[in-house]
């Protein structure tokens, strides 16, 4: 399966995300829900109030990751750029700064392990995990190597708090 297979997958079920891993692992997953928009939102709000350029910023758009067997397709909920990039459904991670996943039921294992792992390998930066409890608690990984190391862990009303520049997004 290529990454022009999910692109005409997706075209043709708007009930379901699609990814594939480096290693040619299909997932397929409901749309997010309302609450995981929410939180997707109040981070895009929080980027581009501190300066973040918008067209450095996204949501849900694919991203290439190359591994030892191929490429995979992954897209996560939120990403950050150092520049603004081509159009394309599948974009490279050369330039990411920061990938963001809201972790939702059914997805635990693919994006606090397996994401989290592919990412790493990628290069990109940083990798936030967001849960959806009651404090929405913000775990930040940064690249240390080629694997990640938490740097802090906190609710999403303390990042709401700092500025990105402080998480070296600016």
């Amino acid at each position: 399966m290529t990454l022009d297979d999910l692109t005409a997958m997706m075209a043709a079920d708007e009930h379901h995300r699609y990814e594939i891993s480096p290693e040619a692992v299909l997932s397929i997953m409901p749309p997010p829900g309302y609450a995981h928009a929410i939180i997707a939102t109040r981070l895009m709000v929080w980027l581009a109030t501190a300066g973040v350029p918008v067209d450095r910023v996204a949501q849900a758009v694919g991203l290439r990751i190359p591994g030892p067997n191929g490429v995979g397709g992954r897209i996560p909920d939120l990403v950050v750029w150092s520049k603004p990039q081509a159009d394309g459904v599948w974009l490279p991670v050369a330039d990411v700064l920061l990938a963001i996943e809201i972790i939702s039921p059914g997805s635990e294992g693919v994006d606090t392990v397996t994401k989290r792992n592919e990412y790493a390998v990628a290069g990109i930066p940083q990798y936030w995990m967001v849960d959806q409890d009651a404090a929405q608690t913000v775990t930040i990984h940064r690249l240390s190597g080629d694997q990640y190391t938490v740097q802090a862990t906190m609710p999403l009303s303390w990042v709401l708090n700092t500025t990105p520049a402080e998480h070296d997004l600016i």
